[in-house]
């Protein structure tokens, strides 16, 4: 043990073998090209797009075929780390691994990450900054063991704060030091039983006074997923490294960017959040401006990556180099996540997957040719919400705050409360009897900021189950069919308005079926990988003209057609 309480790994190796075959490089387990086999190549986009199942849009979509050869998340290559994986998840407490926000690698996820490390140095300096039991870790000695392209020295930094699983993590790096020291590379190993965020803020801080210390050119890291309190600790730490973010995982990843050398390779494994949201944009300008994304691994399944484990984060794989120099191109690939599974992959233009003009700085993972289609029909709308003398807010009422001014059903002193609950066919039907939610709101002199003007507005909902068909569901509040003169929007929907007025009908339906339409619900997944609509994405997107809206709105009835034939009028309206 050092004097800071790493220990550090020098003796001799235990021996324990690592499976099969180590002369194949993992990098030729993934196609490097797509091959051009467009589905969208004439007629009407939507009879070919229809309603799709927008969880597997990529595999459904694809404009490439999948080489038989393809199989880097193969079980057969990956078996040796399942058993310990096992053995420490039996003991990682439910509890404690929900305080410490972890969740261990799969074997297969860890070697397909391992094969996306493209730099071949004489030495490698690695850090693990939650290290779990190693799994990463393993892969990576694995592959750059396979690679032996003039490797001499590895060295490995592990953090791991969690004891219970650290005799796991010592036994991995033993059989890591063992096979390095059968190909011939100096193998050496620090494990730091302590809080990765505390120790890698010392290190930050040095660097923001001008001495330099960036002492990896590798990072390998499955973050801990787990919301920050403004007020902790640990908030307050990375802001002394001028690092603002709201979640571990966002945090580590800042951390081990900031401590790696000028062309040094980042994989990991992390929720999709980030992608976009006003909470996430800080960490999103200080990633992208050190950091030149080369490739995204979109996981059609939300949960197979982590089948063992409760995991409701849509997950994604980022590899990025630390430079400023941005690529031409970033590889957007997708696979099931499941054992076994193949991978397909197409280049994008880094200027379509983040955007030179979006100060929001989104990152948009168009992930197959369909998407691409999606994307360039987008482009034809460029009118700005404000241009159209709209915004977007969230609804006031936040229920088990307002409690006490809640009521089952209507009375002469209250106004309708509207929950996602009361959407029903592209309007509002309320009340709903016999439902779990109250159907209204006292109205009264403290309740007033609670509530909004008996008008026009088009709701949109803010949370979607991971279930629903549909990401963007949006609904019209429409005065005629619900007599009141206030009425509260729950906090699970946000809405446009007017400058706090109602809208138009005709621009409210011409919204609204624009919102509802495939094209906008599949756009709209390519920049937001969770269930909430955030109404900063509603705002940042592009719409139709005023006019075209209005003309659209003219087209609806009383009732909103079928997602057939919205999808057709949309086309024939607008594009």
């Amino acid at each position: 043990m050092t004097s800071d309480g790493a220990f550090s790994y020098r003796s001799a190796p235990v021996n324990v073998a690592f499976d099969g075959e180590v002369g194949l490089p993992c990098r030729s387990l993934v196609r490097r090209q797509a091959l051009g086999k467009t589905v969208f190549n004439s007629g009407n986009m939507f009879s070919r797009l229809g309603q799709l199942d927008k969880a597997s849009l990529a595999s459904k979509n694809q404009s490439y075929r999948i080489s038989p050869a393809m199989h880097a998340l193969n079980p057969s290559r990956n078996c040796v780390f399942e058993l310990p994986r096992s053995k420490a998840r039996a003991k990682f407490d439910a509890e404690r691994r929900q305080e410490l926000g972890q969740f261990l690698t799969p074997a297969t996820i860890a070697t397909f990450m391992a094969s996306l490390f493209e730099a071949h140095p004489v030495e490698i300096r690695l850090l693990d900054a939650g290290a779990g039991n190693g799994a990463l870790i393993a892969a990576f000695v694995k592959a750059m063991c396979g690679h032996r392209r003039g490797l001499k020295r590895m060295s490995v930094t592990a953090y791991e704060l969690d004891e219970a699983i650290a005799p796991a993590l010592e036994r991995t790096l033993d059989s890591c030091r063992a096979e390095c020291s059968r190909s011939g590379i100096d193998f050496s190993a620090e494990l730091h039983n302590q809080d990765f965020i505390e120790a890698a803020v010392s290190l930050v801080r040095v660097d923001l006074f001008g001495v330099s210390k960036t002492p990896f050119n590798a990072a390998i890291l499955n973050p801990p997923y787990r919301k920050i309190n403004s007020d902790s600790h640990t908030r307050r730490l990375l802001r002394e490294a001028g690092i603002e973010t709201t979640n571990l995982y966002t945090g580590f990843l800042a951390l081990a960017a900031r401590l790696l050398s000028e062309d040094g390779e980042m994989v990991a494994i992390c929720p999709r959040s980030f992608c976009n949201g006003p909470y996430f944009k800080p960490f999103r300008e200080q990633f992208l401006d050190i950091m030149s994304l080369r490739r995204l691994h979109v996981f059609e399944s939300r949960a197979a990556a982590f089948q063992h484990d409760d995991v409701l984060q849509e997950n994604i794989i980022v590899h990025a180099v630390r430079s400023p120099q941005k690529p031409q191109s970033v590889v957007i690939s997708t696979s099931s996540g499941e054992t076994g599974s193949d991978v397909a992959e197409r280049a994008c233009p880094y200027s379509v997957v983040v955007s030179p003009r979006d100060p929001e700085r989104f990152i948009h993972l168009v992930a197959a040719e369909s998407d691409e289609v999606v994307r360039q029909k987008m482009t034809r709308f460029t009118t700005p919400l404000a241009k159209l003398g709209l915004e977007v807010s969230t609804g006031r009422v936040v229920d088990f705050r307002a409690k006490q001014f809640l009521v089952r059903e209507a009375r002469d002193d209250t106004a309708p409360l509207i929950y996602p609950c009361h959407f029903n066919g592209g309007f509002v039907y309320w009340p709903k009897p016999g439902g779990r939610k109250p159907n209204a709101i006292r109205d009264t002199e403290r309740t007033q900021e609670l509530l909004v003007p008996g008008a026009i507005y088009v709701l949109v909902k803010r949370f979607t189950s991971k279930e629903e068909r549909r990401r963007v569901v949006a609904c019209i509040y429409d005065p005629h069919r619900i007599r009141a003169e206030r009425v509260g929007f729950e906090n699970h929907l946000n809405y446009f308005h007017a400058r706090r007025r109602g809208l138009p009908i005709d621009l409210a339906k011409g919204l609204a079926a624009f919102l509802n339409s495939t094209l906008v619900d599949v756009y709209f997944r390519q920049f937001n990988g969770h269930t909430q609509v955030n109404a900063t994405d509603l705002r940042n997107m592009r719409y139709p003209t005023r006019a075209e809206l209005d003309s659209l709105g003219r087209k609806i009835g009383d009732e909103f057609p079928g997602q057939a034939e919205l999808d057709a009028l949309l086309e024939r309206e607008l594009l």
